[in-house]
């Protein structure tokens, strides 16, 4: 495990360069739900940490920071609809492209999506019942993330919630087996990058402020949980 003794800071996904071929970008975007279904068990986090705070007698709201694609905002909309409640969820990620490619899916009642930073809807004064993020952890660097989990707290007035990759071999191998089928696009390597950059449960805690709790996820994954 001598590749993954520490996190690899300098490995770039390819997604992310602003050159990257358009094609293999969207079909990334597209196989997302698939990957995300199977690997990040937020489904057992909606009914363990969300649900439980979420109101009966008026419109909630929840706020999903990098959320690419969309398509965890689309699950939390279904689940709150098929549970009963009423959910607002503004959904937001700083690149033009993910912003683009989600907002040409069908709509979804109750979701918005916006280009825009974290940052940014706190200076507009903008408060959410819940803040979530998927696999965003991992891109920041020190300050990114420290200004995260700062603005998470001050948005978030019942939750917040942060699931990311935990870097493991196993984890590794796995993925890097299961996703051999996925071509055309930058799941695979991509995905592989991101678990080299991703944060053991250990690491985390050493660099986040206190009144945040890491928790281990099956499989594979930390949650990082701020209760207001």
């Amino acid at each position: 495990m001598a590749f993954l003794a520490h996190r690899n800071v300098t490995a770039i996904e390819e997604m992310d360069k602003p050159g990257c071929d358009p094609f293999k970008l969207d079909r990334t975007y597209a196989q997302f739900p698939l990957v995300n279904r199977t690997v990040t068990g937020w489904h057992r986090t909606w009914a363990r940490h969300i649900r439980p705070v979420l109101s009966t007698s008026r419109t909630n709201t929840l706020l999903d920071v990098g959320s690419g694609g969309g398509d965890i905002a689309r699950a939390f909309c279904r689940w709150a609809a098929r549970d009963g409640f009423e959910l607002e969820i503004t959904a937001i990620d700083p690149d033009e492209r993910a912003n683009t490619f989600a907002s040409s899916q069908p709509t979804t009642p109750g979701l918005t999506f916006r280009r825009a930073f974290s940052s940014e809807l706190l200076a507009e004064g903008a408060r959410f019942d819940v803040v979530t993020s998927n696999h965003v952890l991992h891109h920041l660097s020190p300050d990114e993330l420290s200004g995260l989990l700062s603005d998470s707290e001050k948005l978030a007035t019942r939750l917040a919630l942060h699931s990311d990759l935990k870097r493991t071999l196993v984890g590794f191998s796995l993925f890097s087996v299961a996703t051999l089928p996925l071509r055309g696009s930058y799941i695979r390597e991509d995905g592989l990058t991101s678990i080299r950059r991703s944060y053991l449960a250990e690491e985390l805690r050493a660099v986040v402020p206190p009144g945040w709790r890491v928790e281990r996820q099956v499989p594979f994954r930390n949650l990082l949980v701020h209760r207001a």
